[in-house]
């Protein structure tokens, strides 16, 4: 068995398992062919009538024709220069986000108001408040819009100092019988590393009902160090709050990101990069308190410039971000914290043994709250939200995911057992690549799991590609696959090259993962590029097992209207 870190193994460096000889130049081929096909049933009635309809982009998987245009983030002139945003969707509840950024010399309070309406003209104000800002938390707005109608599509802006904000579009989570939901399953957007074709595509999907972004953000690397494709700001490694918070801004300067946060609510968590990278709760493999100061005050700048700048719900003021977002009956989506809250050291080697039993994930008080969560739900299907792959790859060891954890997992997976929980669907970024597997105590044990009927498996792992992020070069398929499948066939489905997303289709009858991905990288210029259809896997109540599907559940006809553009 090989012990890698996660980057070695994105680098194929050591992975004696993985890789049998080298990389190649290889091509990758296509996985499935594109096609659309309605597995879910009809639209749902919760949504707006008589919405644009023409604007929904399908799930053939082009993305060509948008009808949201891209705006030049460096002409673009007002002081809501970073956009808008919402996010964390509850029944009657929505955080609504901006920022504002004064002339040069002016400092001191701004009071900002925001409105809230059912239609995109604010003929009628469903809400109003207003909220003051300053320099103390970087000038930036964020609201928790409560009292809300639920599975109800609402557009907002902000005005301040005689100026109005772009308009935002968001949507509050269904009560009772809900009887469809659509996500988006994002992570990894690596700045240097190419354009955010993906968020520019989520825009133009406007059937969502959220976005889902599994960590990874921001990347804290300098300009040149890890991508060059495009510049940073600041241009060095972020280590302070200043830096943080201009990484941040930097970011949503991004005409994409804008879009996408324009349009959709987001539920996020993050991983190691919103701080450094391989992050644990009690430092960094990419810090050294010798020469960049406590890890503590790092630590404490990034949370501090992510709650500042993240359209995310505060839990009771302890920057915790795990925490549960409820759909009616149908879904439960739990969102947990794999990286800062409670990751002991990841080891390297087996000194201290991986598989001690002290040896925690989550920590101990986010670990009860995790299980607690997913065995007294009552929905039809249990999300859980993440960083780091649950699924076992035997060849070798990546001690970044649970792999490296594994007395944490055999918790998790002897409470589904034991207690009986079925239609758990764990959600993953991290790893720059696409996966979909049972998930199994023994997966490589036929006695104890059968891959044809899934007896034996105990929840299924959706994990999304990269936004950017580089996954792996691409003669390692090949390689990767004569090595891996005949071993390991509750793996049923990897990319471990393109980037893309994942969307989600839930249904009380079955759940889809479909991946979607850019056959040329995130390279292109974004006018260029265009995304496709994969393949697509489901599974229905009570098997915990995932079958090939060959067509993407169809979007939703009766999508409401998109928010207006941003003007240049």
């Amino acid at each position: 068995m090989s012990t890698l870190t996660r980057r070695e193994l994105l680098q194929c460096v050591g992975a004696s398992g993985l890789v049998a000889a080298g990389c190649s130049d290889d091509p990758v081929a296509p996985v499935a062919d594109a096609a659309t096909s309605d597995l879910g049933g009809g639209a749902d009635a919760g949504f707006d009538a008589g919405a644009d309809a023409g604007a929904v982009v399908t799930d053939a998987g082009t993305d060509a024709a948008r009808d949201i245009p891209r705006a030049d983030a460096e002409t673009r002139s007002g002081i809501f220069l970073h956009g808008v945003a919402s996010g964390d969707p509850l029944a009657d509840a929505v955080i609504l986000w901006t920022r504002v950024t004064l002339p040069e010399g002016m400092t001191g309070d701004v009071a900002v108001t925001w409105e809230l309406s059912r239609t995109v003209d604010f003929a009628a104000v469903a809400a109003m408040g207003t909220f003051t800002t300053n320099a103390a938390r970087d000038y930036t707005v964020k609201v928790d819009a409560t009292a809300l109608a639920a599975g109800t599509t609402f557009y907002y802006r902000f005005r301040a100092n005689g100026m109005t904000s772009p308009v935002g579009r968001t949507r509050t989570a269904g009560t009772g019988a809900v009887d469809r939901l659509r996500l988006a399953v994002v992570s990894c957007a690596s700045m240097a590393h190419g354009f955010f074709h993906t968020y520019r595509a989520l825009a133009g999907r406007l059937d969502l009902d959220a976005v889902v972004h599994l960590g990874d953000y921001i990347y804290e690397y300098g300009s040149g160090d890890y991508g060059t494709l495009r510049g940073y700001d600041p241009p060095t490694e972020i280590r302070s709050l200043a830096d943080y918070r201009r990484r941040h801004a930097h970011y949503k300067r991004d005409a994409d990101l804008r879009a996408a946060h324009q349009q959709h609510p987001f539920i996020t968590v993050w991983d190691d990069h919103e701080f450094a990278d391989n992050s644990w709760e009690g430092g960094a493999q990419k810090h050294d308190p010798a020469t960049e100061g406590a890890w503590a005050d790092r630590k404490a700048a990034a949370e501090q410039a992510y709650f500042e700048w993240m359209p995310i719900r505060e839990q009771q003021g302890d920057r915790r971000i795990y925490r549960r977002l409820q759909f009616g009956s149908l879904v439960d989506l739990v969102m947990i914290d794999s990286r800062i809250w409670g990751r002991q050291l990841q080891t390297v080697g087996m000194n201290p043994p991986f598989n001690d039993p002290a040896r925690t994930l989550l920590g101990a008080a986010q670990e009860q709250w995790f299980l607690g969560q997913i065995m007294t739900s009552t929905a039809r299907w249990k999300l859980v939200g993440q960083q780091v792959m649950m699924g076992q790859l035997p060849q070798f060891l990546n001690t970044d995911a649970w792999d490296g954890y594994p007395a944490a997992r055999s918790r998790f997976f002897a409470l589904l057992r034991t207690m009986m929980v079925n239609d758990v669907v764990v959600l993953t970024g991290d790893i720059h690549s696409s996966w979909a597997m049972d998930l199994t105590e023994t997966p490589t044990d036929t006695a104890a799991y059968d891959p044809a009927t899934g007896r034996g498996s105990l929840a299924v792992e959706f994990v999304t590609p990269a936004i950017t992020s580089p996954g792996f070069p691409p003669g390692v398929v090949t390689n990767a696959a004569n090595a891996l499948l005949p071993s390991n066939r509750h793996m049923k489905y990897w990319d471990l090259v393109r980037r893309g997303y994942v969307i989600l289709d839930v249904t009380p009858t079955r759940l889809q993962g479909a991946f979607f991905h850019y056959e040329h990288g995130a390279t292109f210029a974004p006018e260029a590029a265009t995304d496709t259809f994969s393949a697509a896997w489901s599974t229905v109540p009570g098997r915990n097992h995932l079958e090939r599907d060959t067509m993407a559940a169809a979007a939703r006809a009766d999508a409401p209207a998109a928010a207006p553009a941003e003007s240049a």
